[in-house]
């Protein structure tokens, strides 16, 4: 959160859960309320990040080790934060952000293996006591996600993974949930798009309106 204004507005979830649809949504949603909104995402959100996750996602690099995609997640995240994001919250913008950290802890962590503490210590060596002021978790079961994201373009490096994979990255998500239930509200994202619109609505009103 910053001083200047602005909020912070994040939303995760697995594949195929309507992230970008439910974006544009909330970002007219704000606007309608009179809010300048900026919408960015992760991995990528600048010209640096934007390369990275070209290595994150393309298939050049299939059999990149855990700990260096973990790293390149953050590196990407440490460019994002300052040369757009805390900018842009300076100056009172609310951002909108498809994914940030809570998707190292699902998909590095949950989905890897990767030990929490570690993705912990990076988190605070990075963002200090920096935190999104609402996340937006759109949960749905793994395999009506895969099925969804299965009707799309050629799937990504990530996209390839298993359906195992993808349940301990859904897992990981429910965990951060429980642990932040103020913050990361849940929404039913099985439900038709009007309801599930419905919910980012009153979510996004009563907690940062």
């Amino acid at each position: 959160m910053s001083d200047g204004g602005g909020r912070f507005i994040t939303i995760e979830g697995i594949e195929g859960a309507g992230k970008s649809s439910n974006l544009e949504y909330a970002r007219g949603l704000l606007e309608g309320m009179g809010k300048q909104v900026l919408v960015t995402r992760e991995p990528g959100g600048t010209p640096l990040g934007e390369e990275i996750r070209g290595l994150l996602l393309g298939h050049r690099h299939t059999g990149m080790a855990q700990e260096a995609e973990l790293l390149l997640m953050f590196a990407a995240r440490a460019e994002h934060l300052a040369r757009k994001i805390r900018p842009a919250l300076d100056a009172g913008t609310w951002v909108l952000c498809d994914r940030f950290t809570d998707a190292s802890y699902a998909y590095q962590g949950g989905g890897r293996g990767i030990e929490w503490q570690r993705i912990n210590t990076l988190e605070k060596w990075l963002q200090g006591e920096f935190r999104p002021d609402l996340t937006l978790l759109l949960d749905l079961p793994v395999a009506l996600g895969l099925e969804r994201a299965g009707t799309r373009s050629a799937p990504d490096r990530f996209e390839r993974e298993t359906e195992q994979f993808f349940t301990q990255v859904r897992n990981g998500y429910l965990k951060l949930a429980k642990r932040e239930p103020e913050r990361i509200r849940i929404i039913d994202a099985a439900r038709p798009l009007p309801e599930v619109q419905e919910q980012i609505r009153a979510a996004i009103q009563s907690s940062v309106a």
